[in-house]
Protein backbone atom coordinates (compact mmCIF):
# COMPACT_ATOMS: atom_id res chain seq x y z
CA UNK A 1 0.00 0.00 0.00
CA UNK A 2 0.99 3.73 -1.02
CA UNK A 3 1.32 6.06 1.63
CA UNK A 4 2.19 8.94 0.12
CA UNK A 5 -0.42 11.16 -1.37
CA UNK A 6 -1.20 14.53 -2.97
CA UNK A 7 -0.53 15.88 1.15
CA UNK A 8 1.66 12.78 2.21
CA UNK A 9 5.00 13.27 0.50
CA UNK A 10 7.79 11.08 0.56
CA UNK A 11 10.21 14.11 2.63
CA UNK A 12 9.67 15.89 5.24
CA UNK A 13 10.17 19.42 2.78
CA UNK A 14 10.96 22.85 4.91
CA UNK A 15 11.35 20.90 8.78
CA UNK A 16 13.14 22.35 11.18
CA UNK A 17 16.69 20.78 10.81
CA UNK A 18 16.06 20.31 14.46
CA UNK A 19 12.83 18.30 13.83
CA UNK A 20 14.27 16.20 10.28
CA UNK A 21 16.38 13.44 12.41
CA UNK A 22 13.35 12.86 14.66
CA UNK A 23 11.42 12.60 11.51
CA UNK A 24 13.41 10.79 9.25
CA UNK A 25 14.71 7.91 11.65
CA UNK A 26 13.27 4.86 10.57
CA UNK A 27 14.04 3.30 13.93
CA UNK A 28 12.00 2.87 17.11
CA UNK A 29 10.71 5.90 18.21
CA UNK A 30 10.20 4.51 22.19
CA UNK A 31 13.42 3.41 21.42
CA UNK A 32 14.89 6.88 20.78
CA UNK A 33 12.77 8.59 23.53
CA UNK A 34 13.12 6.30 25.67
CA UNK A 35 17.07 6.88 25.11
CA UNK A 36 16.80 10.43 26.14
CA UNK A 37 14.11 10.37 28.85
CA UNK A 38 14.25 8.56 31.74
CA UNK A 39 10.97 9.55 32.74
CA UNK A 40 9.58 8.37 29.38
CA UNK A 41 5.67 7.38 29.98
CA UNK A 42 2.68 7.07 27.28
CA UNK A 43 -1.13 8.73 28.30
CA UNK A 44 -3.60 6.47 26.99
CA UNK A 45 -6.39 9.43 25.57
CA UNK A 46 -8.78 7.15 23.60
CA UNK A 47 -9.06 3.13 22.18
CA UNK A 48 -11.98 1.77 20.89
CA UNK A 49 -14.07 2.12 17.65
CA UNK A 50 -12.55 4.15 15.20
CA UNK A 51 -13.60 6.28 12.21
CA UNK A 52 -11.51 6.42 8.92
CA UNK A 53 -10.35 9.70 8.40
CA UNK A 54 -10.30 10.64 4.49
CA UNK A 55 -7.21 10.31 4.36
CA UNK A 56 -6.78 6.71 5.83
CA UNK A 57 -10.10 5.58 3.97
CA UNK A 58 -8.13 4.45 0.85
CA UNK A 59 -4.88 4.12 2.17
CA UNK A 60 -6.06 1.35 4.78
CA UNK A 61 -7.99 -0.34 2.18
CA UNK A 62 -11.57 0.45 3.03
CA UNK A 63 -13.39 -2.16 1.08
CA UNK A 64 -12.69 -4.82 3.50
CA UNK A 65 -15.45 -4.80 5.88
CA UNK A 66 -15.62 -4.84 9.49
CA UNK A 67 -14.78 -2.38 12.34
CA UNK A 68 -12.01 -0.36 12.92
CA UNK A 69 -10.16 0.20 16.61
CA UNK A 70 -8.09 3.28 17.15
CA UNK A 71 -5.44 4.16 19.72
CA UNK A 72 -4.48 7.54 20.49
CA UNK A 73 -1.69 8.26 22.98
CA UNK A 74 0.75 11.32 23.96
CA UNK A 75 4.24 10.28 24.24
CA UNK A 76 6.03 11.72 27.19
CA UNK A 77 8.72 12.49 29.01
CA UNK A 78 7.57 13.03 32.34
CA UNK A 79 4.52 15.31 32.13
CA UNK A 80 6.38 17.43 29.38
CA UNK A 81 4.33 15.99 25.80
CA UNK A 82 6.38 14.88 22.82
CA UNK A 83 4.37 12.89 20.40
CA UNK A 84 0.86 12.53 19.63
CA UNK A 85 0.38 8.64 18.10
CA UNK A 86 -2.94 7.86 16.16
CA UNK A 87 -3.27 4.06 15.47
CA UNK A 88 -5.72 2.28 13.31
CA UNK A 89 -6.43 -1.62 12.88
CA UNK A 90 -8.89 -3.53 11.95
CA UNK A 91 -10.62 -4.93 14.73
CA UNK A 92 -10.49 -8.93 13.53
CA UNK A 93 -7.38 -8.01 13.16
CA UNK A 94 -6.61 -8.30 17.32
CA UNK A 95 -8.35 -11.58 17.07
CA UNK A 96 -5.64 -13.38 14.62
CA UNK A 97 -2.26 -11.72 13.67
CA UNK A 98 -2.18 -8.53 16.17
CA UNK A 99 -3.35 -10.24 18.99
CA UNK A 100 -0.32 -9.28 21.07
CA UNK A 101 -1.42 -5.63 20.98
CA UNK A 102 -4.79 -5.87 22.17
CA UNK A 103 -4.69 -4.40 25.56
CA UNK A 104 -1.75 -3.18 25.19
CA UNK A 105 -2.54 -0.04 27.73
CA UNK A 106 0.26 2.46 28.92
CA UNK A 107 2.51 -0.03 27.44
CA UNK A 108 4.15 1.88 24.17
CA UNK A 109 2.99 0.28 21.01
CA UNK A 110 6.37 0.98 19.22
CA UNK A 111 8.79 -1.94 21.55
CA UNK A 112 5.98 -4.64 20.45
CA UNK A 113 6.32 -3.47 16.78
CA UNK A 114 10.47 -3.34 16.46
CA UNK A 115 10.36 -6.59 19.07
CA UNK A 116 8.95 -8.94 16.10
CA UNK A 117 10.99 -10.07 13.32
CA UNK A 118 8.13 -10.73 11.36
CA UNK A 119 6.46 -7.49 11.57
CA UNK A 120 7.56 -5.12 8.37
CA UNK A 121 6.99 -1.38 8.13
CA UNK A 122 6.75 0.15 5.19
CA UNK A 123 7.76 3.72 3.77
CA UNK A 124 7.79 6.77 5.97
CA UNK A 125 4.87 9.33 4.70
CA UNK A 126 5.48 13.52 5.75
CA UNK A 127 2.96 16.14 5.90
CA UNK A 128 2.64 19.45 7.91
CA UNK A 129 -0.88 19.89 10.09
CA UNK A 130 -2.17 22.97 10.02
CA UNK A 131 -5.07 24.05 12.18
CA UNK A 132 -8.64 22.22 10.58
CA UNK A 133 -6.65 18.97 10.00
CA UNK A 134 -7.94 16.29 12.15
CA UNK A 135 -5.09 15.03 13.78
CA UNK A 136 -3.79 18.35 14.79
CA UNK A 137 -7.33 19.35 16.12
CA UNK A 138 -7.10 16.18 18.22
CA UNK A 139 -3.78 17.20 19.59
CA UNK A 140 -4.84 20.49 20.38
CA UNK A 141 -7.81 19.34 22.61
CA UNK A 142 -5.27 16.88 24.21
CA UNK A 143 -3.26 19.44 25.20
CA UNK A 144 -5.88 22.08 25.86
CA UNK A 145 -3.38 24.41 23.87
CA UNK A 146 -3.18 26.10 20.64
CA UNK A 147 -0.43 24.53 18.63
CA UNK A 148 1.89 25.63 15.55
CA UNK A 149 1.51 23.66 12.61
CA UNK A 150 2.82 19.88 13.62
CA UNK A 151 4.95 17.50 11.60
CA UNK A 152 3.59 14.41 11.24
CA UNK A 153 4.99 10.81 9.74
CA UNK A 154 2.90 7.74 9.29
CA UNK A 155 3.53 4.58 8.20
CA UNK A 156 2.01 0.78 7.83
CA UNK A 157 2.90 -1.70 9.32
CA UNK A 158 2.25 -5.42 8.36
CA UNK A 159 1.92 -8.62 9.80
CA UNK A 160 0.83 -11.53 7.64
CA UNK A 161 -0.52 -8.85 5.26
CA UNK A 162 -2.73 -7.51 8.42
CA UNK A 163 -2.13 -3.45 8.32
CA UNK A 164 -1.66 -1.72 10.79
CA UNK A 165 -1.41 2.57 10.38
CA UNK A 166 0.55 4.53 12.78
CA UNK A 167 0.42 8.41 12.57
CA UNK A 168 2.95 10.15 14.96
CA UNK A 169 2.75 14.47 15.25
CA UNK A 170 5.43 15.79 16.59
CA UNK A 171 5.09 18.22 19.42
CA UNK A 172 7.21 21.40 19.80
CA UNK A 173 8.64 20.32 22.93
CA UNK A 174 10.42 17.58 21.07
CA UNK A 175 13.42 19.77 20.03
CA UNK A 176 14.48 20.27 23.20
CA UNK A 177 15.45 16.55 24.00
CA UNK A 178 18.85 16.14 22.88
CA UNK A 179 20.00 14.13 19.98
CA UNK A 180 21.20 11.15 22.26
CA UNK A 181 20.37 8.08 20.10
CA UNK A 182 18.97 10.06 17.03
CA UNK A 183 20.55 8.74 13.40
CA UNK A 184 21.98 11.51 11.40
CA UNK A 185 19.89 9.92 8.55
CA UNK A 186 18.58 13.61 6.46
CA UNK A 187 18.50 12.52 3.38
Amino acid sequence: MQVCDKHWQPRPACADPRLRAWLLDAGSLTARLTACCRDFNVRVLREGCARAGSEERALFGMRRTGPLLGRDVILQCGAVPLVYAHSVIHAADLRGPWRAIAGIGTRPLGATLFADPRIERGPLAFRRLAQGHPLYCAAARALDATLPPLWARRSLFSLRRAPLLVTEAFLPQIISLPRTGIGTNDA
